[in-house]
């Protein structure tokens, strides 16, 4: 007869390779910044809402509703600055944590995926209201942006787990997949897009069969493996090539002068830089290990 199967007997000298409490720790400056962010999030959230139920009954984006998408907007710029603030101020001080991590991206799949998902649902999806497959799509696509976002972020928190990175190999700091900031960036800067044309009376229809598409593209690019640069390396230590400079300043200027449009052919760019080296990327035989691996 077969012994009945028993627990397996615990090593009471067994050790974690961590400290819950080490990990746990709760450090203010850096988890103050994701606060922030989540406030700057929830509150977006509230206006895309509020926006919403200000168009209901009109064929057009009335004033009142494009003054709140254009806080959403500006809400969700103020969640990427938080975002870059909290990570840059932890690594600074040496005071980063599992319980920031996680903190940080539950804060970021409301700041850069929920509200841009209505973003998208309500208003950058609105030119395709004569189209009414569009129309009864509209929140799927809407939920395949969140879920995408959400993904992106469990799978970040699974690369750059301490347990899993290989003694003896440095990061190369490119991100793998389209960074969730940068995805809601995106999608803020075309909604800022859709207001001005609005606000001068230019037809929005034209945009109707292009905007899905590019959705779903911000979508798939951020659980693809097209690596994007990282800017988490660069500090007052940087040296860079003067074409590079020259590049960032261009970009600088075309958004102070230009705004919407500046913003968003630079968004646009950023997303197709990568994809274009991603393209030209040349493979590596197979069984072959990254001895650079990404974040």
């Amino acid at each position: 007869m077969a012994a009945p199967n028993r627990p397996p007997l615990l090593d009471e000298d067994y050790e974690p390779p961590l400290d819950p409490a080490e990990a746990s720790r709760i450090y203010f400056l850096p988890n103050l910044m994701t606060a922030g962010n989540l406030f700057c999030g929830f509150v977006a959230v509230i206006m895309c809402i509020q926006a919403n139920y200000a168009m209901r009954g009109s064929a057009a984006i009335t004033p009142e509703a494009s003054a709140l998408f254009t806080k959403a907007v500006w809400l969700i710029f103020g969640a990427m600055a938080f975002d870059a603030l909290d990570g840059r101020l932890a690594r600074m001080g040496g005071k980063e944590s599992f319980f920031g991590a996680e903190f940080d991206s539950l804060a970021d799949v409301v700041s850069f995926g929920l509200a841009p998902a209505l973003m998208v649902f309500f208003l950058i999806l609105s030119p395709t209201q004569g189209y009414p497959h569009f129309r009864e799509i509209g929140w799927l696509l809407g939920f395949i942006y969140l879920l995408c976002a959400a993904i992106r972020l469990a799978r970040f928190n699974v690369i750059t787990h301490p347990l899993l990175q290989r003694p003896g190999t440095r990061s190369n700091k490119d991100f793998v997949g389209l960074p969730v900031p940068a995805a809601a960036g995106t999608v803020a800067a075309l909604v800022l897009f859709l207001l001005n044309l609005a606000k001068h009376e230019r037809e929005l229809q034209r945009w109707a069969l292009a905007l899905p598409v590019l959705m779903l593209l911000i979508a798939f690019l951020m659980v693809s493996r097209v690596r994007y640069p990282s800017g988490k390396q660069i500090d007052f230590q940087t040296k860079t090539k003067l074409t590079t400079l020259i590049l960032y300043v261009v970009a600088g200027a075309a958004v102070v002068v230009y705004k919407e449009f500046g913003m968003l052919a630079c968004s646009l760019g950023y997303i197709f830089y990568g994809l274009g080296r991603h393209l030209r990327r040349k493979p590596r035989p197979a069984g072959t290990p990254d001895s650079n691996p990404p974040m």
